[in-house]
């Protein structure tokens, strides 16, 4: 049996040689002043996440460390998915509290009552109209560090300067390509040609970026970017969820000791690791039904490790205080 017959719900994004190519956005209408644009809008907007997503995860990471939290609200869902899509089970009565709906998928279905694709997030969703704005998760992160500027908190980090965005752009692209889609193309292919593929291209990437921050506490130096939010996302779910459950098995993160060092050194910022929630990550890689196969896990037994305390442990890359080398 195919892992498109196992597994349905990606069915749509499993090709014909067995590679796995993410499915298209339905919200990607920009945030920003021009006319057609979804304009920034203090109390208007609600950010929906699940904890174990790593694309959600960034733009709740970015959120926080821009001090977005009082303007753009945060609905959470359980990390467990059901055949409806992601649920608002750890709400009272079961229903987003703002939204008063029960599934994500509802937000799709109002969008496009035709969408045949799955209920993703992140989803920015207008609180007025009820209507999805955006769930465009590649470029999210940007609107929030540029167009949601003049709500920025006092003293903000700069995570998208100007003169580095074509820099950070690229750098982007790779990490998204290699890595954060790396460990999915890895874990849902269904031959071996594009599982191997999707493994040489994503252990390539990490030994080069393991080589850049041997020199540069962060990759663009001794400050944060928007390009560090997007690897650690990747990163700290690693050892738990990627390495066992979709056979990126060449090294875990720990074997890697400047990526693991950086991993931590994020870990322990305000914005990072107190959103990270490393036992809804276990649980939802390993046990959650549409996922469960994938680890050769029929009775949904989830590890118990890494734990906070690992990510807690000194990381020693304060020492590195100088920019990376272009």
């Amino acid at each position: 049996m195919s892992t498109a017959e196992k597994h349905p719900v990606f069915a749509a994004e499993l090709k014909a040689d067995g590679t796995f190519v993410p499915q298209s956005n339905l919200f990607t209408t920009p945030f920003g002043y021009k006319p057609g644009e979804h304009r920034p809008e203090a109390g208007r907007y609600r950010l929906l996440w699940m904890k174990a997503c790593p694309y959600a995860h960034r733009a709740v990471i970015v959120r926080r460390l821009l001090g977005l939290e009082e303007v753009i609200s945060l609905g959470t869902a359980s990390h467990f998915r059901t055949e409806y899509g992601w649920e608002f089970s750890l709400d009272e009565g079961g229903v987003d509290p703002v939204l008063g709906i029960r599934y994500i998928k509802e937000i799709y279905d109002a969008g496009d009552p035709a969408y045949k694709g799955r209920p993703t997030v992140p989803v920015i969703v207008d609180t007025v109209t009820g209507q999805g704005a955006n769930s465009d998760y590649f470029r999210l992160t940007n609107y929030l560090e540029t167009v949601w500027s003049p709500f920025h908190k006092t003293g903000a980090q700069d995570l998208y300067p100007q003169q580095l965005r074509s820099e950070i752009d690229a750098l982007n692209d790779v990490i998204f390509r290699d890595i954060n889609s790396g460990v999915y193309k890895a874990g849902f292919a269904h031959s071996q040609a594009a599982y191997e593929q999707a493994y040489d291209a994503l252990f390539s990437r990490l030994d080069e970026l393991e080589q850049r921050l041997a020199h540069s506490r962060y990759l663009f130096g001794d400050f944060i970017t928007d390009s560090d939010v997007r690897l650690y996302t990747t990163l700290v779910r690693f050892d738990a969820a990627y390495y066992p459950v979709f056979k990126t098995n060449r090294n875990r993160l720990t074997d890697f000791p400047n990526l693991w060092g950086y991993t931590k050194d994020l870990y322990q910022i305000p914005g990072f690791g107190d959103t990270t929630d490393l036992a809804a990550i276990r649980s939802s890689y390993h046990a959650s039904p549409h996922l469960r196969g994938f680890a050769a896990n029929p009775y949904g037994i989830y590890p118990l490790g890494p734990e906070e305390q690992d990510f807690l442990a000194p990381h020693r890359r304060e020492y590195l205080k100088g920019g990376y080398s272009r």
